[in-house]
């Protein structure tokens, strides 16, 4: 067979997206803004060691409104990423394989990481008035 008339196999612009990919993308995607993440904190954390001078400005940096979105950005990338842990894990031991079960479970796990992301936020600025 000629190389040049090989069939190709079906990608992302012949599929159509589905719950199942587009869920499986964002756990990846949201993995590596738990990376990202966790670099502004350590950026924070050493800021704080460093004295008032750099802690002032990485409390600005954090507390402008670019960084309240990358917080509450983290947040649901740290909440999404450890419901939809827990869906793998119940695949693991066997459980949900079933589609409707499936795609339930994928709406169950997007419903929840919103809603625990907007729970956390206004109890922040509940309690402490941080926006």
């Amino acid at each position: 067979m000629d190389p040049a008339n090989r069939p190709l196999s079906p990608h992302l612009q012949i599929y159509r997206p589905q719950i199942t990919s587009v869920l499986s993308i964002l756990h990846r995607l949201s993995g590596i803004g738990l990376g990202v993440g966790t670099l502004l904190l350590a950026y924070w954390l050493i800021a704080v060691a460093a004295g008032p001078g750099p802690f002032d400005f990485a409390q600005g940096l954090i507390g402008s409104w670019v960084g309240i979105v990358l917080l509450i950005g983290w947040t649901f990338a740290l909440i999404y990423h450890f419901c939809n842990g827990i869906r793998h894990l119940f695949w693991d031991a066997g459980y949900g394989y079933e589609l409707d079960t499936v795609y339930r479970s994928g709406w169950v796990v997007v419903l929840t990481s919103v809603l625990l992301t907007a729970g956390i936020w206004l109890a922040l600025v509940m309690v402490s008035g941080i926006l």
